[in-house]
């Protein structure tokens, strides 16, 4: 420590007060929905070595502490006052951008000729090209198709703005106006951090302001490590799955080793399936990225409140994550919902935890965040493209108490756009946007329950969205004996002979009048149903979060004129039987994994990652289609499926590619 421990912890205050003011200053200069309301940028200010010393607490996207600028401003050679670096590429900015719509700027702030810190500041952009409005899709195969891949340049010239970039940017959206505005808000906030750097080294001094960076980093990584000692010491293992990867009905298992000794942790990935010809991939870099470490930084910050956000945190965690892996895909895969698997990996460290602090970890939260997009047709030639809402879930159930209804923060602080807001921008009637019944997973503490939102569109030719639809087929897992959540559904004019049920969509065309409902599934519950105080099931009953039916069916409880009947309901709960200490993941995982098990799934990817990696997808596909045959289409959905002779095949087709690629 270079710095005493109260002019340290003064000096952290401030700092992070200082990148909170930046993003206020964005959100309330923003120009469209993304930055206005929901919320999706953020801002902080790194040191010297390009990672952050400093990031907000209370506003924007709160997953970000761990990303590296320095890979960006090494590219662009020598800074001088005044410039501002713009990238968007995941791949050359080595994972500071993991999709094309996040535009990340960096400034560098000089003190006597010299840069002291840089800030920084990222967007999410409404759209910046490529084959779909919004500029994100399920299916793209590769990043060529996801939009403008903007390398390391400099946006800003010494004060001046670099009309060829702003040229060719604007030049390749669909919202360019909006976008720029959007800049134009980022640059405001760089600008204010620079003011505030200023402030700080006139109170300070350059010295404490540079040792401080330096301190705040160790203060944190200390403060961490004592957490994680009070993790006991083993190997934990656990493993989920995507539904699909969009392009096929084929799930997508990510698997986890999560080793601890003595307060460092190992995040292995090993056994997760290779890069997927779709957009879920999460560009990683083999690096302890925000998108694989969230769930740790969560755990860390929640046991131990006051440490400073930032880098050191995870200073003690090392990732292993196979190359050409969805977890660290090579180029030119695409990234564009790499979220959604980003989103599992937090269940699969949140499952791995709970191994080892089961009184600690939550079940499953609900698995989702979907950006909810409407694509209207406008009289000038550019379509309105807009998010009527983030769509989440609730968040798992946990000891002692349940799951948060209709709000998720695993892997972001998205806040959702009010209605009224929604419909003045874009051409549709809201008609529901509550909280969705009977779909928290039962237990004796409830899981969050799901949001439902409905709309009427109001214009023709209008395109729908939904990127990051997940939970569709395996639903969030209950702990102790708690249940599952209710799986997610997508429907176009429900209750109507007309009604349709989707999965995943690329672009769905809607008609004026036609009715949109998304249903996201509900987060898993902890403990047993039938422990449950039937005065909390009564509750949920008079909020409508779980019907009657649901009450007796699965909580035992049986009502009488809006009253708990005690008698019947003790007589009910005798005959239940007991729920065991197991995760539930839900019969549909667990009839898939009669065929598919844990150790053939293994072997299978340790397999096929000794193949080249444009044939992995290929070979894959065709092993999971030999083993699939004649099977139901609705496996593993339909239920009393043989399934020993498939599994037979599975392990007859493993042996052979074995053979064929054994070292």
């Amino acid at each position: 420590m270079r710095l005493d421990p109260v002019t340290l912890e003064i000096l952290g205050n401030k700092v992070a007060a200082a990148a909170e003011e930046m993003c206020f200053t964005l959100q309330r200069t923003g120009r469209t929905l993304y930055v206005k309301e929901t919320a999706d940028f953020a801002c902080a200010l790194a040191g010297l070595d390009g990672t952050f010393f400093a990031y907000p607490r209370s506003i924007g996207v709160s997953g970000f502490v761990a990303l590296d600028c320095l890979p960006a401003i090494a590219a662009v050679g020598e800074l001088e006052p005044g410039d501002v670096v713009l990238t968007n590429d995941p791949y050359r900015s080595v994972g500071l951008a993991t999709h094309l719509p996040d535009l990340h700027l960096i400034e560098p702030y000089f003190h006597d000729g010299r840069i002291v810190a840089y800030g920084w500041a990222f967007v999410h952009c409404s759209d910046v090209g490529g084959r779909v409005p919004s500029s994100i899709s399920p299916v793209n195969h590769e990043i060529f198709q996801e939009g403008l891949q903007i390398p390391p340049v400099k946006l800003v010239r010494k004060g001046r703005m670099n009309a060829d970039v702003e040229l060719l940017f604007r030049a390749n959206s669909r919202t360019p106006d909006a976008n720029m505005g959007d800049i134009r808000a980022m640059l405001a906030a760089l600008a204010t951090g620079r003011r505030r750097v200023e402030g700080l080294i006139a109170q300070h001094g350059v010295g404490a302001f540079l040792a401080g960076q330096a301190d705040l980093l160790d203060y944190a990584a200390e403060k961490a490590r004592r957490v994680l000692r009070r993790v006991p010491d083993g190997v934990y293992r656990f493993s989920d799955f995507l539904d699909d990867d969009a392009v096929t009905s084929l799930p997508v298992r990510l698997a986890l080793a999560l080793t601890v000794r003595d307060g460092t942790v190992t995040l292995d990935f090993t056994g997760t399936d290779p890069q997927v010809a779709a957009a879920m991939n999460v560009p990683s870099h083999g690096e302890p990225h925000a998108w694989l470490t969230l769930r740790v930084l969560a755990l860390v910050n929640t046991l131990d409140p006051t440490a400073p956000l930032n880098r050191g945190l995870l200073r003690h965690v090392a990732i292993v994550a196979p190359k050409g892996s969805l977890v660290n895909p090579e180029h030119p895969a695409a990234v564009g919902v790499r979220h959604a698997a980003a989103i599992r990996v937090n269940d699969l460290l949140n499952g791995a935890l709970g191994l080892a602090l089961p009184e600690t970890m939550p079940a499953a939260s609900s698995g989702l965040v979907v950006p909810l997009v409407v694509a209207e047709a406008t009289e000038e030639a550019a379509p309105n493209v807009q998010v009527v809402e983030p769509m989440i879930g609730g968040t798992g159930a946990r000891y002692g108490a349940d799951g948060v209804d209709g709000r998720d923060s695993g892997i972001s602080n998205l806040a959702n756009n009010p209605v009224e807001t929604v419909e003045a921008e874009v051409g549709i009637e809201v008609l529901r946007y509550a909280l969705r019944p009977d779909s928290g997973g039962a237990g004796r503490w409830r899981g969050g329950s799901g949001l439902d939102l409905t709309f009427r569109v109001l214009g023709e030719g209008s395109q729908v969205l939904a990127r990051g639809l997940e939970r569709l087929r395996f639903r969030p897992w209950g702990m102790r004996g708690g249940h599952p959540g209710a799986p997610t559904e997508f429907v176009l004019n429900p209750g109507t002979p007309g009604e349709r049920r989707f999965g995943k969509i690329d672009l769905l065309p809607v008609a004026r009048g036609d009715v949109v409902s998304l249903r996201t599934a509900g987060a898993g519950g902890y403990g047993d149903p039938a422990e449950r105080d039937p005065g909390l099931v009564l509750a949920d009953v008079r909020r409508g979060l779980v019907s009657a039916e649901a009450a007796r069916a699965v909580y035992g409880v049986v009502l009488a004129d809006g009253a708990v009947d005690a008698t019947e309901t003790a007589r009910l709960r005798a005959d239940l039987p007991p729920r065991g200490p197991a995760h539930d993941h839900g019969r549909e995982r667990a009839t898939y994994e009669q065929v598919f098990t844990a150790d053939l799934l293994d072997r299978l990817n340790a397999a096929l990652f000794r193949l080249p990696l444009a044939r992995r997808t290929a070979m894959r596909r065709a092993i999971h289609a030999r083993v699939l045959a004649d099977l139901p289409g609705a496996f593993p959905g339909h239920e009393d499926v043989p399934t020993r002779t498939h599994r037979a095949r599975l392990v007859a087709e493993i042996e052979a590619l074995e053979g064929r690629v054994h070292p």
